[in-house]
């Protein structure tokens, strides 16, 4: 009876395909992961600045002006931080406001064509393709 020795193992060809493979598919997926943690960067300064509209227009009613200093809207400072810091929030007049949201930190190079998101006091928001 002969009995045959089988080797287990993989060889170095087979070892690099694998490692091809493996860089193929993270070459792809970086750049998306990245565009990913860009717009979810984006979306935490717009959620900021819809709720401080809501609370310009909360001043408004109650005051009859808007606010200049976001802290008299109950805020913690002027200009305000987004939670992770991206993004720096400020309002401008008291007839009538500007918020303008401006990138910080690794935000600002990632994220060049929506460095300052606006949003008035008519709604109009700008600019276009980042809201």
């Amino acid at each position: 009876m002969k009995i045959r020795c089988l080797t287990l193992g993989y060889s170095l060809v087979e070892l690099m395909i694998v490692v091809i493979i493996i860089g193929i598919l993270s070459i792809m997926g970086y750049p998306l992961y990245a565009d990913y943690m860009t717009q979810s960067a984006r979306t935490e300064a717009i959620t900021a600045l819809t709720h401080l509209t809501n609370l310009q227009e909360q001043f408004y009613f109650d005051n009859r002006e808007y606010a200049t200093d976001l802290t008299d809207l109950g805020v913690n400072a002027d200009p305000y931080i987004t939670d992770k810091g991206f993004y720096s929030i400020s309002s401008t007049g008291t007839t009538d406001f500007t918020m303008v949201a401006t990138a910080q930190g690794i935000q600002a190079s990632r994220d060049s064509d929506c460095g300052e998101i606006t949003i008035t006091y008519e709604g109009s928001r700008t600019p276009v393709g980042c809201w």
